[in-house]
């Protein structure tokens, strides 16, 4: 079964940036491990303060368990909050990627 985490959250406008760096570190941290059954993306809302992250993932163990840029994204994330995260859980329905420029 296909699980799903959504969390969106606003931080300080002096951490947005550094928080946003955290953030292309997991990417690139799990790019470069694949721990495999994980669908994660990471969104920026245009007033550069807000956040959205939606993880959709195989089982029950953590998909970022052992992903070290995770780890220290969540480190300090207290000091940056300007607000509690919203976070929800769900069971994923389906999902539909469309056709990309150059996929055909």
């Amino acid at each position: 079964m296909r699980r799903a985490a959504v969390v969106q959250y606003h931080i300080s406008a002096d951490s947005a940036e550094h928080n946003r760096n955290l953030i292309e570190d997991v990417l690139i941290e799990l790019a470069a491990r694949d721990p495999g059954g994980l669908d994660y993306q990471a969104f920026q809302f245009e007033d550069g303060v807000g956040f959205l992250h939606v993880a959709v993932f195989d089982g029950t163990t953590d998909p970022f368990a052992e992903c070290g840029a995770h780890q220290e994204f969540h480190r300090e994330l207290r000091q940056r909050l300007a607000a509690p995260p919203i976070v929800g859980r769900a069971v994923l329905i389906g999902s539909y990627f469309g056709t990309r420029c150059g996929d055909a």
